[in-house]
């Protein structure tokens, strides 16, 4: 199946009112394994790389071939997007390499800066039939998204997507990246008033966090766009670990690589599920 653009993946979902999985994609196998989970989900799915992992293989080139390669070799629609960028250059390179969408995130800066620079980006990669995702709030770590002030307000985010033109928003509604355990308590009020405010779809950073329940509740509060990274990440560690301790002598790395893409195939699996309809 060829490689799908974004917003025929988010748009159809945004309007049936389930949800789509975007997974971060580490590694090779981490594309593998999330192309294989979703294929046995039969669902589409987003392949997604951020700028840390761009600076772990030390330029976008590298990883972003291969998980285009592997997006255009699967049996579902399958999109890449580029992640938290916050350099225009990148944002220009992943256009270059044939990435479906970007994520540009100038959430760090003062709104009116945030504003000026992202309309620039979709200005830049509307031009070029690139969707486009910002970020407005700051889904920071643990403790600074769960702080006073950092959550998305409706009301500017409303105007912001007007003046920027972005097709989708990434909120701060209560979760927060990097966590390890699930216990995040997202805010359904707030995302219920966001969807109302805003025409895009909107996407849920930090969704390791978010229990399975939440994020059913999420979904029909008005997500579509539901981000996981380190779940997967701590399911292919434990999953390699496991192996290496049973066989302390293995050298071959695709010994305990393999078990860790499995793990995380089903991983992603259940989660497409959960997010179309409850259904893990």
């Amino acid at each position: 199946m060829p490689l799908s653009p974004t917003d025929a993946i988010v748009g159809p979902a945004a309007r049936a009112g389930v949800g789509v999985g975007a997974f971060n994609v580490v590694q090779l196998e981490h594309a593998e394994a999330i192309v294989s989970g979703a294929e046995a989900a039969d669902r589409p799915v987003i392949l997604q790389i951020s700028e840390n992992t761009v600076r772990y293989h030390g330029g976008l080139e590298p990883i972003g071939l291969a998980t285009l390669a592997v997006a255009r070799a699967a049996r579902v629609p399958v999109a890449v997007h580029l992640d938290h960028a916050r350099s225009a250059d990148l944002v220009h390179e992943a256009v270059r390499l044939g990435c479906c969408s970007v994520m540009f995130d100038a959430s760090a800066f003062p709104y009116k800066e945030n504003l000026r620079a992202t309309r620039e980006i979709a200005e830049y990669c509307h031009a070029r039939d690139v969707w486009v995702e910002a970020e407005l709030g700051e889904v920071g770590g643990k403790d600074g998204a769960h702080a006073p002030g950092v959550r998305t307000d409706p009301a500017e985010a409303r105007d912001f997507v007007a003046a920027t033109g972005v097709d989708a928003l990434a909120v701060a509604v209560g979760s927060s990246h990097a966590m390890t355990t699930r216990d995040a308590v997202l805010d359904f009020a707030l995302i219920a008033a966001l969807r109302d405010a805003v025409a895009v779809p909107l996407v849920l950073h930090g969704s390791s966090g978010v229990a399975d329940a939440e994020l059913v509740r999420a979904v029909a509060a008005g997500m579509t766009k539901v981000n996981v990274s380190t779940h997967l990440n701590q399911r292919f560690t434990r999953a390699a670990r496991t192996y290496l301790d049973a066989h302390p002598s293995a050298v071959d790395p695709r010994r305990y690589l393999g078990p860790a893409r499995d793990a995380v195939a089903d991983a992603v699996t259940h989660l497409l599920g959960v997010l179309h309809g409850g259904r893990g």
